[in-house]
């Protein structure tokens, strides 16, 4: 017995025809949104593997892959990445926390009282502009070079995209819109939680995002600097053996933990927002040089 309903006149249901062919359809879209994003890291990949095999480049410039995965496997095996790595996270956590809550404070102030958003925004806008590595003189004849220098420059970094965000947010909710509120009786303090919160919302949630990518670059340059523990150090310390094969090894810890922590921030927006407010807020946030 066919699968198709056919109706009286003997002609198949075009739906029940097309149904097939839509589902693979979508599947193939599916599989193709799945590889594309790893189209390029392979490409690289093999364009290394290659060019170590046949010589292009000497090994003691770039690392054939070979030794950075005999290199990542006994830096798993004798314990000494897990100390690196969680020096590195308990600094950029505590910097990230006191960035964000400062941030979300600021942009809150700023974004309510249109007086002090006036006040203050221009002079912040001049100060983010300087990097990271410029305010490093300045905090270390403050605090030393232990670890407040490092937790200091990495909630600075996250300071400025939560600031910004957080402000950003706030603007998203009209004055028309508030002043209906108004006029239906809504008190100041409802008027922020029920009208300007959730639609500020979204947009705290890539702040908060941003921030901790920023966090988390500031962290490795930070350790690069001054530090004799984390992922940055072992970067430093690689390089002034010359030992590329550790250099390449932190490097590529650094981007496959960066890359970990941003799939989980956004899952979690997703999962706390909704894919469609979520994909949204990202299209609104302000990126942050």
């Amino acid at each position: 017995m066919s699968i198709l309903t056919l109706p009286r006149g003997g002609r198949a249901d075009p739906d029940a025809r097309a149904a097939p062919r839509l589902r693979a359809s979508a599947w193939r879209q599916r599989a193709a949104w799945f590889i594309a994003p790893w189209l390029l890291p392979l490409l690289l990949f093999a364009l290394w593997w290659l060019g170590a095999d046949r010589g292009w480049i000497s090994s003691q410039v770039l690392p054939p892959p070979a030794y950075v995965g005999d290199t990542l496997r006994d830096l798993f095996t004798s314990g000494d990445l897990w100390i690196h790595l969680r020096a590195s996270l308990l600094r950029v956590l505590v910097g990230f926390a006191a960035g964000s809550l400062l941030g979300l404070v600021l942009g809150t102030a700023m974004g309510l009282w249109r007086p002090l958003q006036a006040y203050l925004l221009p002079t912040f806008n001049a100060l983010v502009q300087i990097p990271v590595l410029a305010w490093l003189p300045f905090v270390l004849l403050l605090v030393g070079i232990g670890e407040p220098l490092k937790y200091i420059l990495i909630a600075k970094a996250a300071l400025v995209p939560v600031t910004l965000n957080t402000l950003q947010g706030f603007r998203l909710a009209s004055p028309a819109l508030r002043e209906v509120a108004r006029v239906y009786g809504y008190s100041r303090r409802q008027e922020v939680l029920e009208v300007v919160l959730p639609l500020a919302t979204p947009t705290l949630f890539t702040g908060l995002r941003l921030g901790f990518t920023k966090a988390w670059l500031s962290l490795v340059v930070v350790e690069l600097v001054a530090s004799s523990e984390g992922i940055g150090y072992l970067i430093v310390y690689g390089r002034q053996l010359f030992q590329l094969d550790l250099v390449m090894a932190a490097v590529i810890v650094v981007g496959a933990i960066g890359f970990l922590i941003d799939r989980l921030l956004d899952a979690l927006e997703t999962r706390l927002l909704g894919p469609r407010r979520a994909t949204q807020a990202g299209a609104r946030a302000e990126i942050i040089p």
